[in-house]
Parts: C-alpha cells; structure tokens; sequence
C-alpha cells in the first residue's frame, strides 16, 4: 500500500495545475482516495461561492486516480458528469472517488465531493466518469486522432 501513496502522491505532485491550485491527497487504499483543497479567495467566483471548474477539476483528477488504483498509473478521463448540489463558501473541499466497476481497459467511477468547515461536512457534488488506460490500441487511437 505504502507504494501505490507513493506513486498517486507523487503523480499529483508532477502536476503543475494541481501544484497551482494547492491540491493534496489525503488518503488512498486499493479501491479509493480522498483529494483535498483549501478554498481561497482566487478559487471563487464573483458571487463568492467557489468556481465550479474548481470542483470539476477536483472531480476529474479524483476520478482519474481512483481508476488508476485498478488499470495502473497511465489512465485518462475518458469523461465524466457533475451535479453541483449546492455552493462551496469556506473550508476544504474534500473530493472522495472510488472505483465502481473495472474491466482490462476503462473503470468506472464515482466521486462524492464535500465541503468540511470545523466539524461540519456539506455534500457540494456528486459526480460518476470513465477512466480509461491508455497504451491500449484504441485508446491511444482515439487520443492521438
């Protein structure tokens, strides 16, 4: 187990935008991992509510580590669908995404996004994508076309 934090962590921390926005990963095991990410002021949009492309990239990379955990570390989201349940103001926002189904080449995931301030933790999102291993012939087909 100790490896696969390793090599997520280490995943995360190769990614400038995730390095940018000041994501951390909290917890993995073998079938799902928690992503956090202090809400800031230069995350929000003009109503003060948290930008929800912040919360759709905390979605896809959630998604996308959590299929890692069962194709191996070269996936991309293939795609995914949010519903934002309601605005994130203030705290952490936490993205939580576990595998739901995985074949040899492309896993389905789910991922609960919430918002912890103190004690208190408010569901902000729910969303559920594909994930798909790249290396494969009609993968890397379709992402090279």
């Amino acid at each position: 187990m100790a490896e696969i934090v390793d090599i997520a962590r280490g995943a995360l921390n190769a990614q400038p935008f995730s390095a940018l926005l000041g994501t951390k990963l909290m917890q993995v095991d073998s079938a799902s991992l928690t992503l956090c990410l202090p809400i800031r002021d230069e995350l929000r949009q003009q109503h003060g509510f948290v930008h929800g492309g912040v919360v759709s990239y905390l979605v896809d990379n959630a998604l996308t580590f959590a299929g890692a955990l069962r194709l191996g570390p070269k996936v991309v989201t293939g795609e995914y669908k949010i519903n934002h349940l309601r605005p994130a103001v203030s705290g952490t926002l936490m993205a939580r995404a576990r595998v739901v189904h995985a074949s040899m080449t492309q896993a389905t995931c789910q991922c609960d996004v919430f918002v912890t301030d103190g004690n208190a933790e408010r569901l902000v999102a729910v969303a559920q994508g594909t994930v798909a291993r790249i290396g494969d012939t009609a993968v890397e087909a379709f992402y090279n076309a």
